[in-house]
Formats: structure tokens, sequence, C-alpha cells
């Protein structure tokens, strides 16, 4: 028998992943339509139990009291910000993390007829639905020719980001998924006069973050770039 981890485990946790899933031997029935245990709705539920289960009380004594209130610095107490950070051509930008539904693999963008706007790109089939895919780096004016001759040297990732409202979602592609950041207001600095004009009314922050200038992009503002890019 195991040892205990002293961590309590989900209710009806069932790890069908490594038993019939693509851990196991993959006998599955849902494994043809979802193609893998990461996009099953079973997988995404327990995963979704595992990150709201209560902390040990080991590791929470641990802790000073005022480090344990949600999203404080354990130094300060000041409050925390969580952001994504991505990088559209040579530019480094964050969103908070309140905004993102999804960071999905690159899919085929399907153009759509007598599209008035060059930053729609079309649609886009992720997990089912179909979604508008537009060009960020249209809407804010960024350069991704530059970007195009690297990766042509080198091997980029692209992502395609899935952000918006529950029932308005958008997608786009990144050149790049740092991953979540946290920090603190104070550790941001006000935006430049000589980024673009596009970019700069969506930008309400710099950030500084391993010697990059990261643009803290505004979410209501971005979402309304992308609305009327759909008109």
């Amino acid at each position: 028998m195991a040892a205990s981890t002293g961590i309590a485990q989900p209710e009806e946790f069932d790890d069908c992943w490594r038993q019939i899933g693509v851990r196991g031997d993959k006998s599955c029935p849902l494994l043809e339509q979802h193609l893998h245990c990461r996009n099953c709705p079973t997988h995404k539920k327990i995963a979704r139990h595992l990150l709201d289960r209560a902390a040990p009380s080991a590791y929470r004594d641990q802790w000073p009291g005022h480090a344990r209130r949600a999203g404080t610095d354990p130094a300060d107490g000041e409050a925390l910000q969580t952001a994504v950070l991505f990088r559209l051509g040579e530019e480094w930008l964050a969103l908070p993390v309140g905004i993102f539904h999804e960071v999905a693999e690159s899919r085929r963008v399907h153009s759509l007829p007598h599209r008035r706007n060059s930053a729609l790109l079309g649609i886009a089939n992720v997990r089912g639905e179909l979604l508008i895919c537009l060009s960020l780096a249209e809407l804010l004016g960024i350069d991704e020719r530059k970007e195009e001759e690297q990766s042509s040297r080198t091997k980029v990732f692209r992502r395609l980001v899935v952000v918006g409202e529950r029932d308005k979602r958008v997608a786009f592609t990144v050149d790049e998924i740092h991953g979540l950041h946290r920090y603190r207001a104070r550790d941001t600095l006000a935006v430049s006069d000589t980024i673009g004009k596009a970019l700069s009314a969506a930008t309400v922050a710099v950030l500084p973050w391993q010697g990059r200038a990261v643009g803290c992009l505004d979410p209501g503002q971005l979402l309304t770039m992308l609305d009327r890019s759909m008109a």
C-alpha cells in the first residue's frame, strides 16, 4: 500500500487515463473522439477538482497568517495580479488570466468571403466549436515580418489563444506563450510615447520582465477592439 501523501483526493477520483487512456492500454472508447485524454471532459473535471481541493494543514501552517489571504504577496500583503505573458512578433504582451478561456495548438483557419477588415482572418474549429479567428498583431499594429524571417530559420511553436466572455469567444494566434506571471501594481511603469498608436490605446502599463518591457493590455479595451473588427 502506498504511503499517504496527506493530500485529500477529490471525490470519485478515477485515474482512467493511466488505465484505459493514453498512459494505459488505450482501450477507452472516447479516445477516437477526443484523440487525447487531456481533451476529454472527464480529465478536465478531475483536474478542476485537484486544483480546487484544500491544501494540507501541514502546508498551510508553514505560511504566516497574512500570506494565506488569496492574491497577496507574503512579503508585504499587497494584492498580486496574475497575467498570461505571450509574444506577438517582437512584442511581449500581458493579459489578465481571467479573460483567457483556452490555449490550444494552432489550427487551420478557414477564410470568410467578403470580409471587410484585414484583421478578420476567418473561422477555426476549437473542440468542435467554430470561433472567429482574428489577427491581434494587425489590430495592434505589430509588425510580424521579422518574426516570419526568424521562424524560417528556427522552429517556432505558435499557439491559438481563446479569449472573451462566456457567450462571445474569439481566437487569435500568438508566436509564443510564456505562461502565468504574478506581479504587483507598483512593479509596473508608465506607457512609453514611442509605441504605436493602436498598441498604446490598448496598453495601460509596462511590466519589466527578464530584461524586456511587457505591455499590459486592458482587457475591456481589447475586447472592444476585437468586437469592432468583426462588425
